[in-house]
């Protein structure tokens, strides 16, 4: 279990306290004091193998954690900064007995200033409540009552508790913009500096951005993930980081809406990717473990991962960077979901529904967008996310016009999918289908056509699965064969035919098994590979005319 690595390669700097690994811990009752009477590793949640601890909380329960540390000789320079990657779902963090912060929501990064609260020896503390409210907080997949496509729910810290020491004016973020052939590097905290990249020559910043000529770009891609690094010097203040030169834009090519990575119509061949891990839930043993699910990928012929309902942290998407992987990231939803609303019409045949009037909770729907917001701001640096889906078959759904326009605000340089699936009668800038129970039959329109769900035919590989009782999936394959023969049919004989006709994405359910779900095309401990390359090799050629 490794996870002492960089977490923020985006803005990285010398300064990096690494505070993972065992902590003091204790479940309590509301009101009562924690004694702190077992160990948990630290960042996997208390409900996966990894934690040491394994076990699922009561929602009325209250997770305390506590660590002691002194910081490193040297480190400090003026200002000490806490972060967390991420803690399922409010947070109250002390330092030394006081409390310094408290953060709601389980999926997104945030950070406080500890400088006014350290001493000699020093002791952290985290308080933390998961209610898995359904109605305000994004969830996600989470259910208390696993079983089908819900799953365990994760509590508490599952990503990397970290410090570092910063000088008192210090640059807070870095934004990046850029085109086929320039970049502009916004820089916020501080209004004076030097951007080089790589060996040219240093720019000055003014105002706290540069806009940069890239001379002979080279445009990044699945196929050529070239990633130009730079430096940023503000004061006392010096980090490193990244960027790349890829375009995303829709347009009509042989008489087709086409979504073009670098002014060419190009295939993204998906897999869904939800994240999940058997012995970490949430969070894999180690970061090595991304690149070994994206390699994967890769080695199948795919060249881009869904990523569902789930954020990652930082060191996935870098590996995505750095490795070639598209991603289409999704939002994580709130909201109650319907069983008949959400799955059982849809699957007969209504996908549209007005969406104004549902899940009219103003609490929910202002968690919702801020989410958005913070998410996209996490994410925005990394070249890797060509595609955004705000709601996903109607889970949360509102507003769906209002909300596109809000992230087109926020982000005009990627695709937008407003409504995956169905419910979409909404502004969006592709036409996404799911198709499970029958054959891909699609006819593109005045939008590029996105099959953004399709397959999940489930085979179980005995000695490698969660649950032996219980098997979940969208048509079942008794043997290895049968399962990729079924894989091969619908893709040669169901997907294929529709690109020319105007098909641009294609995204087939699911990348691993996860938990009930045996419709991965690895097993669910990574241990099994249910296909092997060279019985996709023609199927990636076929797939890969328009790359």
């Amino acid at each position: 279990m490794n996870w002492n690595q960089y977490p923020r390669p985006t803005l990285q700097r010398e300064s990096f306290l690494c505070l993972n690994g065992p902590w003091d811990f204790d479940v309590c009752n509301e009101g009562d004091k924690p004694q702190y009477n077992q160990t948990i590793q630290v960042p996997f949640c208390p409900e996966s193998k990894l934690s040491g601890t394994g076990e699922v909380y009561r929602e009325e329960q209250v997770l305390w954690y506590q660590r002691h540390f002194t910081l490193p000789e040297g480190f400090r320079k003026s200002r000490v900064l806490l972060h967390f990657g991420a803690v399922d779902q409010i947070a109250r963090v002390y330092v030394n007995g006081r409390v310094v912060g408290t953060h709601e929501g389980g999926y997104l990064p945030f950070t406080f200033d500890v400088t006014d609260f350290l001493q000699g020896e020093n002791v952290l503390t985290v308080e933390v409540r998961d209610h898995l409210s359904k109605k305000i907080l994004p969830y996600g997949k989470q259910t208390r009552k696993r079983g089908g496509m819900w799953y365990t729910p994760v509590s508490g810290i599952w990503q990397t508790v970290w410090m570092e020491s910063v000088p008192e004016v210090y640059i807070q973020g870095i934004r990046v913009k850029n085109g086929a052939d320039w970049v502009e590097i916004s820089v916020s905290g501080a209004t004076e500096g030097v951007v080089e990249i790589q060996s040219m020559v240093p720019v000055e910043l003014e105002n706290g951005s540069c806009r940069i000529p890239i001379p002979n770009p080279r445009n990044w891609s699945p196929e050529d993930p070239y990633l130009y690094h730079f430096t940023v010097q503000t004061g006392k203040d010096r980090v490193q980081s990244y960027f790349a030169l890829r375009t995303l834009e829709i347009k009509d090519v042989d008489g087709y809406p086409r979504i073009c990575l670098n002014g060419k119509p190009y295939f993204f061949h998906g897999l869904l990717d939800q994240g999940y891990w058997q012995d970490g839930i949430f969070t894999p043993n180690s970061p090595t473990a991304y690149e070994q699910d994206i390699l994967f990928a890769k080695k199948l012929g795919f060249n881009m991962l869904r990523k569902h309902i789930k954020i990652e942290p930082q060191l996935f998407y870098y590996a995505c960077d750095r490795l070639g992987m598209v991603v289409f990231q999704d939002m994580v939803n709130n909201g109650a979901y319907s069983f008949l609303r959400d799955t059982v019409l849809p699957t007969v045949g209504l996908k549209w529904l007005p969406d104004r009037w549902l899940h009219r909770n103003k609490r929910s729907r202002a968690a919702f967008e801020q989410a958005m917001v913070e998410t996209v701001e996490t994410l925005y640096h990394h070249p890797c996310i060509c595609y955004w889906t705000i709601f996903n078959e109607g889970w949360g759904q509102f507003c769906g016009t209002a909300m596109y326009k809000r992230l087109k605000t926020l982000d005009d340089s990627r695709v937008i999918d407003t409504a995956s699936g169905w419910f979409s009668g909404v502004d969006s800038d592709v036409d996404s289908r799911h198709v499970y129970f029958r054959k891909v039959r699609l006819k593109a329109g005045k939008k590029p056509l996105v099959l953004s769900e399709f397959g999940g035919y489930s085979y179980q590989v005995e000695g490698h699965v969660f649950n032996p009782k219980k098997e979940y999936g969208y048509g079942k394959c008794t043997s290895r064969e049968e399962f990729v023969q079924a894989l091969r049919k619908v893709y040669l004989e169901e997907v294929a035919p529709l690109i020319e006709k105007g098909l641009c994405a294609a995204v087939y359910t699911q990348i691993s098994d996860v938990e009930d779900e045996v419709n991965g095309l690895i097993t669910y401990d990574r241990q099994v590979e249910k296909v092997k390359p060279e019985e996709l090799a023609d199927l990636r050629l076929t797939l890969g005319g328009l790359s």
